[in-house]
């Protein structure tokens, strides 16, 4: 019961955001308006694309619209509300908008993690077993391998939920980034709860540890298959599937190891704002771009779709 008193004794949060600067707030706007647009109308684009062309109707594409759409939510969920405190000259959030959001991120957030584990498996059994992929990877198995993503994603967004709602917090909450983050909400905390601050702490990075070596596993066999190909055409033709899904995991992880590597060097309270947005608000961005020009069908596909259009 302390604890949740202690939750209703605070009428809201307060996102510092990026800069108290108020000079900065127009420039601050305006960028991250054009980068909200252009990820969503991006990722839009490749839905469509996928959606309306019948020869992309493929395992991989499937997958590829499902990073697309999840990337689109993924930027919504923290974007919109940092723009209109901006606009509204407003660094308030209640505490329930604030678990909310940080719940939402976190589905998100995994469901990238996951389902680009899911597309290195997908050009694994492309390119390692090229006669039995289309028997492998059906719809069906497809369809379960999503669906188990966002099933394991929401538990543990859950999961995060439930412990950060059990925490005390002491006074006003002074969040020093532009969204209700897991880390920085435990940092905030006035509870003393070891086991808590573990869970919170080392479920995320063994979720990420999993997939990401479920991906290098993938990928070293499907190195290992291309170097067994006789052909340099074959080769190139066989790592040219990857090159998209390589960039994307690399800009991916990347990133995300550059978020957690300047949280705990740099001692500046707005850095990891600065840093988280490489993968929250970049990334998503990009993903469009790194398909639609490394990648001949959706380049071709992008390219009629906008022919037929104009």
């Amino acid at each position: 019961m302390e604890s949740g008193n202690s939750t209703r004794r605070i009428p809201s949060f307060f996102l510092l955001g990026f800069s108290e600067n108020p000079h900065l707030q127009f420039l601050i706007f305006v960028l991250f308006l054009s980068m909200y647009l252009v990820t969503v109308l991006g990722n839009l684009l490749i839905i469509m694309v996928i959606i309306t062309q019948s020869h992309l109707h493929t395992p991989m594409y499937f997958f590829l619209a499902n990073l697309s759409f999840v990337d689109i939510c993924f930027t919504s969920t923290t974007v919109p509300k940092m723009l209109v405190n901006i606009q509204t000259q407003s660094k308030a959030i209640t505490y329930a908008d604030c678990i909310s959001q940080m719940s939402v991120f976190l589905v998100f957030a995994e469901l990238d993690n996951f389902l680009l584990a899911v597309m290195a498996y997908d050009r694994y059994v492309a390119i390692c077993h090229p006669l039995y992929y289309t028997v492998i990877v059906n719809q069906q198995l497809c369809i379960l391998m999503v669906l188990l993503s966002w099933v394991v994603s929401i538990l543990h967004a859950f999961l995060q939920s439930s412990i950060v709602l059990q925490l005390t917090f002491c006074g006003d909450v002074k969040i020093p980034h532009f969204f209700c983050e897991l880390n920085q909400l435990s940092q905030l905390t006035c509870s003393d709860s070891f086991s808590s601050q573990l869970i919170m702490n080392l479920v995320p990075v063994l979720l990420a540890v999993i997939s990401f070596s479920s991906i290098l596993y993938s990928y070293f066999k499907i190195v290992s298959s291309i170097c067994s190909i006789s052909s340099v055409q074959g080769k190139y033709k066989a790592f040219s599937t990857c090159v998209s899904h390589l960039s994307i995991v690399s800009l991916f992880y990347s990133t995300g190891l550059g978020v957690y590597v300047s949280s705990v060097v740099i001692q500046s309270s707005h850095s990891a704002a600065r840093a988280s947005v490489m993968y929250t608000v970049v990334t998503p961005m990009l993903n469009p771009f790194i398909y639609s020009l490394r990648n001949k069908d959706v380049k071709k596909a992008v390219e009629r779709l906008l022919e037929g259009k104009l």
